[in-house]
């Protein structure tokens, strides 16, 4: 299993390429919820079709949004594809409306919190 767990920076852009794919065996699953980019263009789908990895399973895409169900992955039976939703879990939904709502307080307070430009203020 390959499971792609990185930044997508200029260095890691297509990271994952085609003869990379094709040294995995049949039976192995590659795993991105990363970003799709890490993988070169076309080089997954063209991978999964020659069987070498076997599986996929994805939550990115090169094109997004996915509408229409037209994206080449969805109908490949050996392709997991889920929305790219990952961070949304309880914690997370907590803490950014923890957060949203403190800056909204201190705001109407007049005590603005992490300004990008600070020298702005309200008046």
């Amino acid at each position: 299993m390959l499971s792609l767990h990185v930044r997508l920076r200029p260095e890691t852009r297509g990271i994952v390429g085609p003869e990379d794919l094709a040294r995995m065996k049949p039976t192995a699953l590659i795993v991105n919820t990363a970003r799709a980019e890490l993988i070169k263009p076309g080089a997954l789908i063209e991978a999964l079709r020659k069987g070498r990895p076997g599986y996929a399973a994805v939550d990115v895409y090169e094109e997004e949004p996915v509408t229409g169900g037209n994206h080449p992955l969805l109908s490949m039976p050996n392709a997991l594809c889920v929305p790219h939703l990952g961070w949304a879990e309880w914690d997370n939904f907590e803490l950014y409306f923890r957060e949203c709502f403190e800056q909204i307080a201190a705001y109407e307070k007049g005590q603005p919190m992490r300004l990008a430009n600070p020298d702005v203020r309200p008046r």
